[in-house]
């Protein structure tokens, strides 16, 4: 049973990464409404592979290495910000090209290149790198987590109620399966919305577009901002 309580709460964690919105997500909706399902899957996958990549070098201890290094992560935020914006407007032309000129045809868009696309942005997301230096290394770290007890008020009562194995095997487990499961179900529920409403896809790609710029604005002030601190 204590087992099964680790797995739930691996896949509540992966689900906690993936599923808030973000510029992994955006690129993931970008290409599940412009290029089909199986497109938004290998993106998703892209966003996956870093994490797996995340998780070996937390493993090993290279992680952390990032966390002694302002300069390091002044760079990245700046590469992720210039990135962001450069497939922003990646995301805006396929807005524009996915316009149905007559009812019933499918839009005519060029083949995306998600799993890439994802793949760079995460590895260059400080956020994801922030994941893998907190709560990532706790999860990879033996030992007990007591995950109702840090509730405030009632915490006390509920001590011992949800104890999570961390450093475990059905924990990481768990982790990756709530990250695959969002990668399948969220370009899977974007496709299904789609056929339904026919402007849809360019709906999604426009407020794609609109969020990876944003990001890239926001990650470039504050690559600026880290750096101008450092030259100070």
């Amino acid at each position: 049973m204590s087992s099964l309580v680790t797995l739930g709460a691996g896949v509540v964690f992966g689900l906690a990464l993936a599923a808030p919105p973000g510029p992994m997500n955006a690129v993931i909706a970008e290409e599940s409404v412009l290029r089909g399902r199986l497109a938004g899957f290998r993106a998703g996958l892209g966003a996956a592979t870093a994490d797996a990549i995340f998780f070996v070098l937390a493993y090993v201890g290279v992680v952390a290495v990032v966390e002694s290094l302002p300069l390091l992560q002044g760079l990245m935020v700046a590469v992720g910000g210039v990135l962001m914006l450069y497939f922003a407007a990646g995301a805006a032309r396929g807005a524009r090209e996915s316009f149905r000129p007559t009812a019933g045809e499918e839009p005519m868009v060029a083949e995306g290149k998600g799993f890439r696309k994802a793949l760079v942005l995460a590895l260059t997301n400080p956020y994801q790198v922030l994941f893998w230096l907190t709560i990532g290394v706790g999860l990879l770290q033996p030992g007990e987590l007591d995950v109702l007890a840090r509730l405030p008020v009632v915490g006390s009562d509920l001590a011992g109620t949800l104890v999570v194995a961390t450093g475990s095997p059905a924990l990481i487990g768990g982790f990756f399966l709530g990250v695959l499961t969002w990668i399948v179900g969220f370009p899977t529920g974007l496709v299904a919305a789609e056929r339904r409403i026919e402007t849809f896809a360019p709906i999604v790609a426009v407020l794609s577009a609109v969020v990876l710029a944003g990001f890239g604005v926001y990650f470039l002030y504050d690559a600026a901002t880290t750096l101008a601190a450092l030259g100070a």
